[in-house]
């Protein structure tokens, strides 16, 4: 079994208090990650999406911020209702001279019961498609 975290990092052509926002205001998360019907980055605060393939189960995420440090990280527990374990997701920021580095860590994968859905290699899709390709364009069209 796979302990490992998965971690993405990437730079974006954009300072840090546009980035932050893009990951923290529902409103424009859901111009490149999921549309939540609220989201508020406070410690606490719940928050659920539906997700999955497009032709395939669409799984309830149940997921509580467990950490914010604003302009710098936030975390949120990340686990599917009526299913075993649960992992935590982590957003970091960084200056990187006039633009931000985004580390994206996610953690306990191993919890999740070992069915095809909740697969290593389609977190690692996932996140790719999120952060190397979804958030970099609708940050880029800003």
């Amino acid at each position: 079994m796979n302990n490992q975290p998965l971690v993405f990092e990437r730079v974006y052509n954009s300072p840090i208090d546009k980035v932050w926002r893009a990951i923290t205001d529902k409103d424009e998360m859901k111009e490149w990650y999921f549309d939540l019907s609220e989201f508020k980055a406070e410690v606490g605060f719940e928050f659920e999406f539906s997700g999955g393939a497009e032709d395939g189960i669409q799984y309830l995420h149940k997921c509580v911020i467990t950490e914010v440090v604003p302009l710098s990280k936030l975390s949120y527990s990340w686990r599917y209702e009526g299913y075993q374990g649960n992992t935590t997701v982590s957003f970091e920021l960084f200056q990187h001279g006039d633009d931000t580095k985004l580390r994206l860590t996610h953690v306990g994968l191993e919890t999740l019961p070992a069915i095809d859905d909740f697969a290593r290699v389609n977190f690692i899709g996932g996140w790719n498609e999120f952060i190397n390709i979804r958030l970099k364009e609708y940050l880029e069209k800003q």
